[in-house]
């Protein structure tokens, strides 16, 4: 059966967790439909574990459709959504607009990173007719000013903010909400306060549900995992091995 916004809504009322992955190609978005991934996102930390970047910063529109495109022809049972990139949401307009672009090219949803400073671009991108995710927490696209990835809600006003925050998107129509590197208290919290489902990376237990991206479940980028995550199948390591075995039986150096 095929999951829809409304479903993933459902699942909070019925207290069934909901499990998310990343998925930025078809073979993948195959796999993890497969294996009954409710939820799956084209995420912009494509930019690090596919593209090479540093930080997801540098990714355009136009990487993300190709990417969403991908992940889409596999036609899976899961709901797809996509990252709105870096600067590609400023304007109210240009939110729409690029978030119309993600939808033609294959998404069934879109995120974005903000609260209240982005409200105006959720009301619009709703209003259009497009389903709507919430990110809060660390944002990722705000790295470099930030200068790192820092745990969120540990000061009181940071807390207060985050809670209305998620109030405000909520009201707004998103259907969900990921929250990323939140302290644990302050995820339950707002899990317990908002009606839409909260997705945690990071935030503890507590959540509606849980993402992860696939690279780092799987041990398919060795070079960085998140210090929150436990892969479980070193997949960089049986690739090495597999390619030395090919190479020994071709006779190969």
């Amino acid at each position: 059966m095929k999951t829809t916004v409304e479903s993933i809504r459902a699942m909070k009322g019925r207290g069934e967790k909901i499990a998310a992955l990343t998925a930025y190609d078809f073979p993948t978005a195959k796999l993890l439909d497969e294996a009954s991934v409710p939820l799956l996102l084209v995420g912009d930390s494509l930019g690090m574990v596919v593209l090479g970047y540093p930080d997801t910063t540098h990714v355009t529109i136009k990487e993300m459709k190709h990417h969403v495109r991908a992940a889409a022809r596999a036609q899976s049972q899961a709901l797809l959504g996509a990252d709105l990139p870096y600067r590609s949401y400023d304007e109210v307009d240009g939110a729409v607009a690029n978030a119309r672009q993600l939808v033609a090219a294959g998404a069934e949803f879109v995120k974005a990173e903000g609260g209240r400073e982005i409200l105006p671009q959720v009301k619009a991108i709703i209003a259009a007719g497009i389903p709507f995710c919430g990110h809060l927490g660390m944002l990722p696209q705000h790295v470099l000013e930030e200068g790192g990835y820092h745990v969120k809600g540990k000061q009181e006003a940071e807390h207060q903010r985050l809670l209305a925050d998620a109030k405000l998107l909520a009201d707004a129509g998103a259907f969900a909400i990921v929250l990323e590197l939140v302290t644990p208290p302050v995820a339950k919290e707002i899990s317990e306060t908002i009606s839409v489902p909260t997705i945690g990376i990071g935030s503890g237990p507590d959540c509606d549900g849980q993402i992860l991206v696939t690279h780092d479940l799987i041990g398919a980028f060795p070079w960085f995992t998140p210090r929150f995550v436990k892969p479980k199948v070193n997949c960089a390591a049986e690739i090495k091995l597999a390619v030395a075995a090919w190479k020994s039986q071709i006779g190969a150096r």
